[in-house]
């Protein structure tokens, strides 16, 4: 038989359906039924008790004929008209109290009286005078149980049955082996009620699976609305990602909340709950499907060496020191400035140490800054690492703006330190998480990381000359869904709370990765490092916000609130792009990427200052940050960094006030390299096609 034949039925829950099908029925019928045919019941005991009164008394079993019919048609005549006028079938049996049955107990009793009466007192020739006595005992007990028993047994059905109409209805998407297997979880679900299947499967549609049937799903929005679904879980775990979007396209039209299924070794081992059952994935969102990674490429500079990861508690650093985690370096240095956020990222690794049985690890957190030169240089002289991802960034555009000092500081300074302590120690890779926002900047915060880049440039172009011991890189990508400052999280939180979605612009694009991939792919880019690469990420294409924001609140079950649907539920409301944002993210400074063995990453051939040029104009930077004068640090940036324009007024918050400095109109808004480095503000793949993003959010 095929696996997904609709015969097979889930097997917590098996026993529970003959019985919801028999009670569901009864408890549907309207109450002159219900009455109807508990005066029939009542008239069946009135007749079997008489027989068994005659087979007590005979001590036989005997058939009734003749004259023994008398107290039949007697009985019948006097307890059904006792029994409606002391009100027995007023009662709703399920509902049976105490009074209920102290009222069986009166009409038995006058019943009894008069019939004792009759066949027992006066006597009747050929019926023996304890069939008086004994069939008014008889029929107590036989109504007292049968009110009982209906009592416990319609009772607590019917209370089962009102919980489940009660609960949240949902359709499962998957008939096959993983739906079959969350229906039985679910079947006592103290918060879901599965109502049935969907499946295209024309095998199956029309067919009922364990007690529910199986819908075609172009009638989910039939459905919807005639069965009240709000919920559809997807039960599809091998799945392409291309067939789960166009699903996820198709249930969009419904208006219902989709679920997704938890891991499937949960299922195979019984261990579902409801809580296991997460919210749409964020790598649904996305729509492309991710490449594997190449084992080889990850291990070259992982499996059993010491490696470093700065800004290990932020969302890009603590990804890469997951992923690292798996390969099995021999230590892992956690660096981190943020005390909460390394606990945290330290806590974690520890258990994924312990469950992929890395039990000779080591696992170290160190609280330290990049920019403290010294401590970088006695932690890395007293751990030696070979490989080091500097992940550690301010990344949030806006408050980069608005702390520039902090920002370039930090972004590009740290940096420079970080990588001068590497070299002196011994790393032989040093990658840096670049982002694609330091292509031709408009923020402080692209500006400071395309320097950054242009600080590792220049020291891999001196490592020619002086034979510098350390490899650098660096990779850019572009927006990581998940992490920290992600629209996706925010946008998932706004529709929890009601509304408006927020937008900074209609139109505003980006390319996005999920940040696992993207983690994956730095490591590998790394290891195909030669000295002074910037590789580049393919994000595939890029995603306009307004229809992520759109297709997010479609998913969730509920209506984008416009012109068009005015009576819909949530509002998308732009408020304007923020202090340095670009509304289209370009790709990159120069034209023609090369190919790599990956075919994810590529590499840009970038400009840059040589060292003894650069390092002047940093000292003259560093010199300006140092008496936060914001006007020449923002001028010898626009100088140094490509396409960089500055914005006209000086807004970093800890030095204006109130009111923002406004730059002489005098201030260079170019730099002072070649014109001919501005160039193409996109690259083509030249064996896809498809854009390749140099973009970045760094950790």
């Amino acid at each position: 038989m095929p696996e997904n034949t609709p015969t097979e039925t889930p097997r917590s829950g098996w026993f529970l359906m003959p019985m919801q099908a028999l009670v569901a029925p009864l408890l549907a019928m309207p109450r002159v039924a219900k009455r109807a045919l508990a005066l029939l019941l009542d008239s069946s005991f009135c007749v079997l008790t008489i027989w068994l009164a005659y087979c007590f008394r005979l001590n036989e079993w005997t058939v009734l004929t003749g004259v023994q019919w008398l107290p039949v048609f007697v009985s019948l005549c006097m307890a059904l008209p006792i029994f409606i006028v002391m009100g027995m079938y007023r009662a709703i049996f399920r509902y049976a109290n105490m009074a209920a049955f102290i009222t069986v107990l009166k009409a038995i009793a006058i019943y009894g009286v008069a019939f004792m009466t009759i066949f027992t007192a006066l006597s009747v020739p050929g019926v023996p005078r304890t069939v008086g006595i004994l069939q008014p005992f008889l029929l107590l007990i036989a109504i007292g149980l049968s009110r009982l028993s209906i009592r416990y047994w319609l009772g607590d059905a019917y209370q089962r049955i009102l919980h489940k109409n009660m609960l949240a209805k949902v359709l499962i998407y998957g008939a096959g082996t993983a739906g079959r297997q969350l229906a039985g979880a679910l079947i006592n679900s103290a918060e879901l009620n599965v109502v049935g299947y969907l499946d295209d499967d024309p095998r199956l549609k029309g067919g009922v699976m364990g007690g529910l049937p199986i819908y075609d799903p172009s009638d989910l929005p039939v459905l919807a609305e005639s069965l009240g679904v709000h919920n559809v879980l997807l039960a599809l775990p091998s799945a392409s990602r291309q067939r789960r979007n166009e699903i996820l396209e198709h249930i969009r039209k419904a208006r219902v909340n989709v679920r997704t299924l938890p891991d499937l070794t949960a299922l195979a081992q019984g261990r579902i709950a409801v809580s296991d059952i997460r919210e749409l994935e964020i790598e649904d969102l996305l729509g492309r499907e991710a490449v594997a990674p190449r084992q080889e490429l990850l291990d070259k500079s992982m499996r059993n060496k010491v490696v470093m990861v700065t800004g290990a508690g932020g969302s890009i650093g603590g990804e890469l020191c997951r992923q690292i985690l798996r390969t099995g370096p021999s230590s892992l240095i956690l660096i981190d400035q943020n005390e909460f956020a390394l606990y945290n990222i330290h806590a974690e690794l520890q258990k994924l140490a312990e469950l992929y049985k890395h039990e000779n690890m080591q696992i170290v957190p160190i609280l330290c800054s990049v920019r403290d030169q010294d401590r970088m240089e006695h932690v890395m002289q007293s751990w030696r690492p070979q490989t080091l991802y500097h992940a550690a960034a301010y990344k949030h555009v806006p408050l980069v703006e608005h702390n520039a000092v902090e920002g370039i500081k930090n972004n590009v300074m740290g940096t420079l330190v970080a990588a001068r302590a590497a070299n002196k120690c011994g790393v032989s890779n040093f990658v840096l998480i670049s982002t694609d926002k330091a292509v031709r900047p408009t923020n402080v915060m692209g500006a400071s990381k395309r320097l950054a880049e242009m600080v590792l440039q220049a020291l891999a172009a001196e490592a020619a000359i002086d034979r510098m011991r350390t490899n650098f890189s660096m990779v850019r990508f572009g927006n990581v869904l998940g992490s920290s400052g992600s629209v996706v999280p925010l946008f998932r939180q706004q529709i929890k709370e009601g509304g408006p979605v927020t937008l900074t612009h209609p139109d505003i694009t980006r390319y996005f990765m999920t940040i696992s991939e993207a983690s994956q792919l730095v490591i590998q880019a790394g290891a195909m490092a030669e000295g002074g690469d910037v590789f580049l990420l393919d994000m595939g294409e890029p995603v306009r916000i307004a229809d992520l924001a759109r297709k997010m609140v479609e998913l969730s079950g509920l209506a984008v609130r416009d012109e068009d649907n005015p009576e819909g539920d949530i509002e998308l409301s732009v408020t304007g792009l923020r202090p340095g944002e670009k509304l289209f993210e370009e790709l990159l400074i120069g034209d023609n990427p090369e190919t790599t063995e990956h075919p994810r990453i590529m590499k840009a051939r970038e400009d840059f200052l040589s060292w003894p040029e650069l390092s002047r104009r940093l000292n003259t930077l560093n010199a300006a940050l140092d008496r936060n004068d914001m006007i020449a640090a923002r001028a010898t940036l626009a100088e140094l960094v490509s396409g960089y324009s500055s914005t006209g007024e000086v807004s970093d918050l800890a030095f204006t006030g109130a009111e923002p400095i406004r730059q002489p109109e005098t201030s260079i808004s170019r730099h002072s390299l070649p014109s001919t480095s501005i160039q193409a503000s996109c690259c083509q793949n030249t064996t896809s096609n498809k854009a390749i993003d140099c973009t970045v959010i760094t950790a």
